[in-house]
């Protein structure tokens, strides 16, 4: 059992340039002590592969590094996240999912960046992949990242809440594992699922209460409901069906770097909370044997 500093601030939810973050897991690690937080999660999209550079990072920052992976999912169109921790990065079922939802990314944006440059846009796709990390998941944020450094967007959100958003003529789905099974793999790899940003309507369309209801019946073990997308209205909400579905509240920054106008630790978990996590992982050690 993890016992935690009763005053320890924790983040549950941060991203490197292995996904679409914009620095490197341990420089993540190093601004998160810098911020006087205890506990930070490192969880790219689909990807581990940042694990053990943030681990080394934290070992010598003295910040505990909790591995995770933001799971792309999609139920009937509407995109869905889902924080796994520290499931085992080497379980066969969820590495064939991640890897086939990661080939699905690329595959759209391709399709993405063709319909937006034959409209005029100045884009392409090397130019693209030349803005990511070798090896990193590939997402809206790094086409993002190019119509801003075009000059056609002041940022990452501006892009977002016009040609990069769900309901716009640009938007391509990709494939993903619906939310309920993602979270059977993930607790099957021995992992512990929370859904991410549950009713952030301004990213676009959200799932009903019932698709929430099904994921706990698969294994959900939280909800975060803090989080800088979600207002009142639906911190409330999500605090209210996490009561009534006995999940846990998490809170975290959903950290990009300068990718977003975020920051370190503007929404933070409970420690008891992470204890009652890392309770019920038994996937991958705190932590170790990552590095190895």
């Amino acid at each position: 059992m993890v016992s935690l500093d009763p005053g320890a601030v924790v983040d549950l939810h941060t991203h490197s340039t292995h996904s679409d973050g914009t620095e490197p897991p341990g420089t993540v690690v190093r601004r998160a002590a810098e911020a006087g937080i205890g506990v930070v999660a490192l969880t790219d999209h689909d990807v581990a592969t940042g694990w053990a550079e943030a681990d080394a990072a934290g070992r010598v920052a003295g910040v505990l590094v909790v591995p995770g992976i933001e799971v792309s999912c999609s139920w009937r169109g509407i995109s869905v996240h889902l924080l796994a921790y520290l499931p085992d990065p080497r379980d066969e079922a969820l590495v064939e999912e991640l890897a086939a939802s990661r080939g699905s990314r690329d595959s759209r944006l391709r399709v993405m960046v063709e319909r937006m440059a034959a409209d005029g846009y100045p884009v392409s796709y090397d130019e693209l992949v030349a803005l990511a990390e070798e090896g990193a998941t590939l997402g809206r944020p790094h086409l993002a990242d190019l119509l801003v450094r075009r000059g056609i967007f002041p940022h990452r959100d501006a892009a977002f809440q016009d040609v990069l958003s769900s309901r716009s003529p640009y938007y391509v789905t990709h494939a993903a594992p619906d939310p309920v099974r993602a979270t059977e793999l993930v607790v099957a790899a021995g992992g512990v699922a929370v859904m991410a940003h549950p009713f952030a309507g301004r990213r676009g369309r959200t799932v009903e209460d019932d698709v929430v209801a099904q994921m706990t019946d698969a294994g959900l073990a939280g909800l975060e409901v803090d989080h800088r997308d979600h207002g009142p209205e639906e911190r409330s909400h999500a605090a209210a069906l996490a009561g009534r579905l006995g999940l846990l509240r998490t809170g975290s920054s959903d950290y990009h770097g300068a990718g977003k106008p975020n920051r370190l630790g503007e929404n933070t978990t409970a420690p008891e909370v992470l204890e009652q996590l890392l309770e019920r992982a038994s996937g991958t050690a705190l932590l170790g044997a990552v590095s190895g």
